[in-house]
């Protein structure tokens, strides 16, 4: 995922809020004062550009002055292969880790890599977001959606696709550009959506239409901004970012669905920083954040923070949101089959 934000401007943007935390103001503070012992910790992240990770950083050690952010950012798997590295070696260097690929984390807890750790501040999200690990072990920090992106200037917004089998009809035959769940966590979760809703002769139909099929999701707002194709299967806050910039790209929420894709954080078993990482956890569900990521067009999952010009709230759509069971069991057959259908 993509957030272009100049990271001055952003700062200046979210003017970093004076609200308590969820939790109880002297447990806040208790965390704080063991979390400014240990002065400092580790965060992986995949959910957020390096400006957008450098924004939240900053925005924490303003809120919490003592405690420095160690803010890597890498891709998901990059991320993950890293820190399976490091638990192998018993030395994990990440205190917190975000991953886009939610299917990483119950792999994570049966290793027993991970601390149970329940925000406080998950109270105050969506409430069909919470609980995302019935046992705490990680949490719900971020939501991103799947649904329709179009070429504004080749075609009107009445006669854009309007559901995920309008896709398959003929008119749309070598005018589709997709990403490949082989290489996007977020299309790897669409397909376990669209098997589970229509079956896989959904996806036999659509290879009929002859698509173009990139690698990362974002790859289909780039072919459309070009002209080489009409129709995709793309992330909107990608797709709003970009019509932000005067670029041709227009969203469709599925009348059938918008597909959910929930971020996960957790804290790694035996961090260097257990408090700061617990407070770390909290501040990332906080109305901070969610102002940082509703500038990216990202939706908001706190009811008191409203999405930004042009986007919907997750309260106004139709949504599918594969659970992390379902998406560690099914991907990795769907990416073989996804390989035979599209002959990849």
């Amino acid at each position: 995922m993509k957030i272009v934000m100049a990271l001055a401007a952003a700062i200046s943007a979210l003017g970093i809020s004076t609200a308590a935390l969820a939790m109880d103001a002297e447990k806040e503070k208790a965390l704080y004062e063991a979390a400014k012992q240990e002065g400092s910790l580790t965060w992986y992240t995949a959910q957020f550009d390096q400006n957008m990770a450098a924004v939240i950083s900053n925005a924490f050690s303003e809120r919490y002055p003592g405690i420095a952010v160690n803010g890597i950012k890498a891709t998901a798997q990059v991320s993950f292969q890293r820190l399976l590295l490091e638990i192998k070696a018993g030395q994990p260097l990440a205190d917190v880790f975000s991953s886009t690929d939610v299917s990483q984390f119950p792999q994570l807890k049966e290793m027993g890599a991970l601390e149970a750790y329940t925000p406080a501040n998950e109270s105050e999200i969506v409430a069909e977001y919470r609980n995302l690990d019935p046992e705490g072990y990680y949490t719900t920090t971020l939501v991103s959606l799947i649904g329709i992106v179009y070429n504004t200037d080749k075609i009107g917004e009445a006669d854009a696709p309007k559901n995920w089998t309008d896709l398959t009809n003929a008119e749309w035959a070598g005018k589709g550009a997709y990403g490949d769940p082989n290489y996007s966590g977020m299309m790897g979760v669409w397909t376990v959506a669209m098997a589970d809703k229509y079956g896989w002769d959904f996806f036999e139909k659509l290879a009929k239409t002859d698509p173009q099929i990139g690698r990362s999701i974002d790859d289909a707002v780039t072919l459309l901004n070009s002209g080489e194709r009409l129709v995709g299967i793309g992330d909107p806050s990608t797709a709003l970012q970009s019509a932000a910039k005067g670029n041709p790209v227009g969203v469709i929420y599925p009348s059938d669905g918008a597909v959910a894709v929930k971020f996960p954080s957790a804290v790694l078993k035996n961090a260097k920083s257990p408090n700061a990482a617990k407070l770390f956890m909290e501040f990332l569900l906080s109305e901070d954040v969610m102002k940082i990521a509703v500038e990216g067009f990202l939706p908001s999952i706190r009811p008191d923070v409203p999405p930004s010009s042009g986007a919907k709230a997750l309260d106004d759509l139709s949504v599918i949101a594969p659970t992390p069971g379902d998406v560690a069991a099914k991907v990795a057959g769907n990416r073989e089959k996804w390989r035979d259908t599209f002959g990849m």
